[in-house]
């Protein structure tokens, strides 16, 4: 058995919401952030050994105790009610199934029948609609507010998400030509939810294209999921906690962006761009072609290498 449930609950017209570490981490802390706001309950767990290699070794009194995995856990939600339902969503009283993983499978066969297995859980417990949470990368500047990135498995659908306020249709997206890619589990799972005619939607938040390597979550984008999901549950979320971490983020990324543009050795190509990123003019930063961003990235990453490495 590759799923526990603590218990059966008997639950009304639930809605599961999904959230895995990715980019930015936007929809685990999306997840995770609305699953201590609304006081979700732990209602179970995927078991790890078929999906994950061990992360480390757990140690007590100088012995090798257990191998630990990543955790991919279930969270069960109390009813909400509220008095003025949106004209999509929930309605005025649902339950809502979360779930939070730490990490998805590296493995595509793993992917896959993980999200079989999840599935599984949400047909299980009746549950009839499916979010997923992640992150879309494009060129939005870093101190712009991040759009959310929309893609419904079902074109019945298509009408209800341009509802949801501050979102884009990725179809819709200027540089797509209509067409996209969702890696990882929040692609698997929409397309295993389509062949079992289970509605699912994947919400995606813009993360700069030169954060995408950063080794800190991106609460920006975090945030604008969250407030498209609380529009959907008819629930009042509040995220104060959240913008003041996204508000001391984008500080510390300006004085990331202002060492890098001190670098001696940067191309100056690389140096006119990072200009732009310093003095954020605009929050579409343009046509920029693969070889510049890819020279930006390379510049980034090893700074954030030694940002890592630095303590303070």
């Amino acid at each position: 058995m590759s799923v526990w449930l603590y218990e059966e609950p008997e639950l009304k017209n639930p809605t599961m919401i999904c959230g895995w570490a990715g980019i930015g981490n936007v929809g685990l802390v999306a997840v995770s952030t609305l699953q201590r706001l609304i006081r979700a309950k732990e209602l179970g767990e995927v078991e790890p050994y078929e999906y994950f290699e061990p992360s480390k070794a757990v140690i007590r009194n100088g012995l090798i105790r257990q191998m630990r995995f990543p955790t991919t856990k279930f969270y069960i939600a109390p009813r909400a009610k509220t008095a003025q339902p949106a004209s999509y969503g929930m309605g005025v009283s649902s339950d809502v199934l979360l779930l939070v993983g730490e990490q998805q499978p590296a493995d595509e066969q793993n992917a896959y029948d993980m999200a079989s297995a999840v599935l599984d859980v949400a047909e299980r417990l009746g549950c009839r609609r499916i979010y997923t949470t992640a992150a879309s990368v494009t060129t939005i500047h870093h101190t712009a507010k991040p759009r959310v990135w929309v893609v419904p498995n079902t074109p019945a659908l298509l009408s209800e998400v341009r509802q949801y306020g501050n979102t884009v249709l990725m179809s819709e997206v200027d540089d797509t030509d209509g067409e996209g890619l969702i890696s990882g589990l929040n692609g698997v799972l929409l397309g295993v939810a389509k062949n079992r005619q289970i509605e699912a939607v994947c919400l995606m938040g813009e993360v700069p294209y030169y954060l995408q390597g950063a080794p800190w979550p991106y609460p920006k984008a975090s945030i604008s999921v969250l407030e498209v999901l609380g529009r959907i549950l008819n629930v009042r979320l509040d995220l104060s906690e959240l913008r003041e971490m996204a508000r001391k983020l984008e500080a510390n990324i300006e004085q990331v962006l202002d060492a890098l543009a001190n670098t001696e050795e940067l191309p100056e190509q690389v140096r006119v761009e990072m200009e732009k990123l310093r003095q954020g003019r605009h929050p579409d930063l343009g046509p920029i072609t693969d070889r510049e961003k890819k020279e930006i990235l390379e510049h980034i990453d090893e700074l954030f290498k030694g940002e890592t490495d630095n303590p303070s």
